[in-house]
């Protein structure tokens, strides 16, 4: 059932580790939400243009593709509906070793702010982006102030973590009006131990946990299917209906980032304890 929002649209980001699931949440996400009857704007930041894909069961024209093709452009060539009425764009880029796919990801977000299509009268906006912050093409989200909150999704693995922290400076940079940080979202969970480095991390940064999808059969059939989890009876689906109560329920908090010391402080404290346990 769709609960009211503010006028303005309620526009959130996703980011984390390349391969760490980061689509499958978030696609999870807009599909949650275009459920309860919410209208949605899903917008794939990634030359992969695969976002997309759980969505619409199929891999849709990006942006770019269209721009070089096309001289005349409409609405309908940048946007496909997807279930529940989710609509989706996706940025596109060039071709692995070609070029930047930061400047794909400003390039998008201009024809979309040009043609109106960011201005439409959305309840939700959800950008899908790829990897770390280090480019500013990938920050675009948060430079151009188009996003009110992010999310970080990340695993137990350190490198992940690690992954999140430096998100998390990228973050800093663009919060100096308002806070922008949501919280981080666990994936591929494994069990108890996966979840106690998580709460150590979150505990260190005082951030917010927002849940956790366990990994399972479901989630990878459902991925190679180009399936979404939404009319599935599974743990899965419940996992991601929680992180969305989650993220639409909770305020935005100042995000804090560790240093390179306090992270090697904490990969160090988690092995030892690692060490203790398995002895």
């Amino acid at each position: 059932m769709k609960n009211n929002l503010d006028e303005n649209p309620f526009r959130i980001a996703f980011y984390g580790k390349g391969g760490i699931g980061k689509s499958t949440i978030a696609a999870n996400f807009s599909a949650v939400m275009g459920k309860r009857g919410y209208r949605v704007l899903h917008i794939g930041c990634d030359p992969k243009a695969d976002s997309a894909r759980l969505l619409t069961g199929r891999k849709i024209p990006d942006v770019l593709s269209v721009l070089a093709e096309k001289s005349q452009i409409s609405r309908e060539d940048l946007v496909s509906e997807g279930i529940y009425k989710v609509q989706c764009v996706e940025a596109g880029g060039p071709k692995a070793g070609t070029g930047c796919a930061g400047l794909g990801i400003t390039a998008t977000m201009d024809q979309l702010g040009d043609m109106g299509i960011l201005q439409e009268p959305w309840d939700i906006m959800v950008y899908d982006v790829l990897g770390d912050v280090v480019c500013g093409g990938f920050a675009a989200p948060m430079r151009r102030k188009l996003t009110d909150a992010v999310c970080i999704v990340t695993s137990s693995d350190y490198m992940s973590l690690y992954a999140a922290n430096n998100i998390l400076k990228g973050i800093a940079h663009f919060q100096r009006e308002k806070p922008l940080f949501s919280g981080l979202i666990q994936n591929h969970c494994r069990g108890e131990w996966d979840q106690k480095i998580i709460n150590t991390f979150a505990g260190r940064l005082r951030a917010t946990v927002l849940g956790a999808v366990h990994e399972s059969e479901e989630i990878r059939r459902a991925d190679f299917r180009a399936e979404i989890l939404t009319e599935k009876n599974c743990s899965a689906q419940a996992e991601v209906e929680k992180i969305a109560d989650a993220i639409m329920s909770r305020k935005t908090d100042m995000v804090y980032s560790l240093s390179e010391k306090e992270m090697e402080e904490f990969r160090n404290c988690i092995f030892q304890e690692m060490e203790r346990d398995y002895l």
